[in-house]
């Protein structure tokens, strides 16, 4: 993203690992210590205004003393996309040396992880062509479509994985562009300005870390959050209801569940999609891993270490 000057000054550094790890907590010590410094959030939920609590949003307390970018840019009514993530967030990155500060991005959204150390270009999103696509049953005739508009993309995605097939299909249809020509995709992990840095936690730990921090959440106000979005004059969007939490507490306000199984429901969901995080770090190369045995502040003068060690 930047073609830093060799300057010994600045560093440029990205925490990531599953939730309730505590790479958020860190990294706002982080910021506060090594000043100049700023924080970019790379969470695909932050982003949303109004929904704080559940999101883990800093509140106005933690934010003393830190600048915080890539949270609370569009409304909970809204969809949003990593692409308009990244364009937003983009000029911050491309320009921290230049304002004189250090950077640190911090987050668990894989793809918008990646989207930032690795600069992405991101495809657009065309709805009504995605639609179109989505009313075809039959996966091998979308399969034959993608092979004859762009063979190296269907070689990519296999025949089997009917969500890449369309993605694929939706970005060469809509886009007029060969899905292919973005580059090699995720599966390449090329060198990089940033330096990574993954918070590791036994599962056991990780898991009652989740279930910890869900009961704070609720302690904090989380279902009252969550009725107010729910009383608000427009829906929460399609996106937004789907955040971890926010789902199941939406379906208790409904009458579909009781608070219990709602609670019961959203650890579990938390615990497997902390498992997906933990899959998709993992197949990254270059991401350095801190081991957590009890509390992440145990690894924190190994991450200040290495955040001196990354000064570009």
């Amino acid at each position: 993203m930047v073609n830093g000057k060799n300057d010994g000054c600045w560093a440029r550094l990205a925490i990531v690992g599953p939730t309730a790890s505590g790479k958020s907590m860190l990294a706002q010590e982080l910021v506060r210590r090594r000043p100049p410094a700023e924080l970019l959030s790379m969470d695909a939920m932050a982003v949303y205004r109004d929904m704080d609590i559940g999101t883990g949003t800093p509140t106005d307390e933690e934010r003393v003393g830190v600048r915080y970018h890539g949270i609370d840019l569009v409304g909970a009514a809204s969809d949003y996309s990593v692409g308009e993530y990244l364009a937003a967030v983009r000029p911050l990155v491309q320009t921290h040396v230049v304002r004189g500060v250090s950077l640190v991005a911090v987050g668990g959204t894989g793809l918008y992880a990646r989207a930032v150390v690795d600069d992405l270009e991101i495809p657009g999103v065309y709805p009504d062509v995605r639609a179109e696509l989505e009313a075809e049953p039959d996966t091998t005739v979308l399969y034959e479509r993608l092979q004859r508009c762009d063979p190296l993309a269907a070689e990519r995605t296999g025949a089997a994985n009917r969500r890449r097939i369309i993605r694929a299909l939706e970005v060469t249809v809509g886009g007029g562009r060969r899905f292919s020509s973005y580059g090699q995709g995720l599966t390449c992990y090329g060198p990089t300005l940033f330096t990574q840095v993954g918070l590791r936690l036994s599962r056991p730990r990780l898991d009652e870390r989740i279930a910890e921090r869900f009961r704070e959440q609720l302690d904090a106000g989380f279902l009252d959050e969550v009725r107010r979005l729910r009383g608000a004059p427009v829906p929460l969007s399609r996106t937004a209801r789907q955040a971890l939490g926010y789902r199941e507490l939406l379906d208790h306000l409904d009458g579909r569940c009781s608070l219990a199984e709602a609670i019961e429901e959203a650890v579990q969901r938390t615990r497997r999609f902390a498992r997906r995080q933990e899959r998709w770090f993992r197949r990254d190369p270059r991401i350095r891993w801190l081991d957590v045995r009890e509390d992440p502040w145990e690894v924190f003068p190994a991450l200040l270490e290495i955040f001196e060690q990354s000064r570009i």
